[in-house]
């Protein structure tokens, strides 16, 4: 059973998790036989494996050869939310990988109304707890679901900070390549001030009044932040 990382806390759905159907009890890697589709399917990521990222952010200017799986997520910011922090959060899951288990882990703490909206390719999906469980994913499975998550804070008044993450795809100790879109709607009585991490490769960010997108393709943890200040 792969375990979600110790003392990890996050403010929006962003933990994605693996799960092997034959994993050893106590084993701490794995056997042949207990390597999901997705990495039989090419030799080079039993090789890669061997290398992979244990967690450090590392952006990505260039895709992979092979399809990246591609978290799409909408945050919307409503007036109600600067007086209690909760947002409006809607998402989907593409490029799954094929797998007989996987979970979309949210905070406890943090998330409410979790719901599923929309499944493909997927044999059962359930929520449990603060999870969405997922069974016998195939090719070209989708997910979306919608929540409500308390990720915005008040730094004083009239400042308002947004953090989500962190975000990683996440397979036994290792992460793989994630693809991220984000997009974050406010109203109108706010104005965008700054945010982090920076622009670079493999982290872009559109503005437009009342909307900020952002597209970054990367490996590890990616947290970010969005400052916002009432005009």
């Amino acid at each position: 059973m792969v375990r979600n990382p110790p003392g990890a806390t996050w403010a929006s759905s962003v933990l994605l998790t693996l799960t092997l159907a034959c994993t050893l009890p106590g084993a701490a890697g794995t056997q042949d036989d207990d390597w999901p589709d997705w990495v039989d399917e090419n030799e080079q990521w039993r090789d890669a494996a061997a290398r992979v990222n244990e967690g450090e952010l590392v952006l990505l200017s260039q895709a992979p050869a092979r399809a990246v799986h591609h978290h799409d997520s909408s945050v919307t910011i409503t007036p109600r939310s600067l007086r209690d922090g909760w947002v409006a959060l809607d998402q989907c899951h593409y490029d799954l990988d094929r797998v007989p288990a996987t979970q979309i882990v949210f905070n406890p703490q943090r998330s409410r109304g979790l719901r599923i909206t929309r499944t493909r390719n997927i044999a059962r999906a359930y929520t449990e707890e603060h999870t969405v469980q997922l069974r016998d994913v195939d090719a070209d499975a989708v997910v979306c679901v919608h929540a409500e998550s308390q990720a915005l804070r008040q730094l004083e008044d009239g400042v308002f900070e947004l953090q989500n993450g962190p975000f990683m795809r996440r397979f036994l100790d290792g992460y793989y390549p994630l693809r991220l879109s984000l997009r974050i709607d406010y109203p109108p009585s706010l104005a965008l001030a700054d945010f982090t991490p920076a622009e670079q490769g493999g982290f872009s960010v559109a503005r437009r009044p009342g909307s900020v997108r952002v597209e970054a393709l990367f490996e590890g943890r990616l947290r970010t932040a969005f400052r916002f200040v009432e005009d």
